[in-house]
């Protein structure tokens, strides 16, 4: 396994697999909000983090707009509006796709929605 690059300037961005639907969405700079769930190590995720999304071989740099915390994914997908996670997808579908992921333990550590940028083009 080669290493990837750090990012040209500033510290090391985090890394987050994407399943290629939704990587393909965020590279295209279509997918505006990523969702996950609290985990103790992503607490402390901040405006100005770099995220570099990986599927494959692929990888996509992005910049942290803002991080919201909600209670479930409903009402993170009310607030935030369907289109920005998933342009592609009506609403109750991409909640029970987001819960094929997420268990409700997992959900139950609080939801995040992380607006994101892109900082550069997906890598060929």
């Amino acid at each position: 396994m080669s290493a990837r690059p750090a990012t040209p300037a500033g510290p090391r961005a985090r890394e987050m697999n994407l399943f290629r639907r939704y990587f393909d969405l965020v590279a295209a700079g279509r997918k505006t909000i990523e969702v996950r769930v609290q985990y103790p190590n992503l607490r402390t995720l901040a405006p100005g983090d770099r995220i570099r999304f990986i599927c494959g071989r692929d990888d996509v740099l992005t910049v942290v707009k803002r991080v919201a915390r909600y209670n479930n994914f409903e009402e993170m997908l009310d607030t935030e509006g369907p289109a920005n996670v998933n342009p592609d997808s009506p609403r109750e579908q991409q909640l029970a796709n987001i819960r094929r992921i997420y268990g409700p333990e997992k959900e139950a550590l609080g939801v995040l929605a992380i607006e994101i940028e892109l900082e550069r083009p997906a890598s060929d």
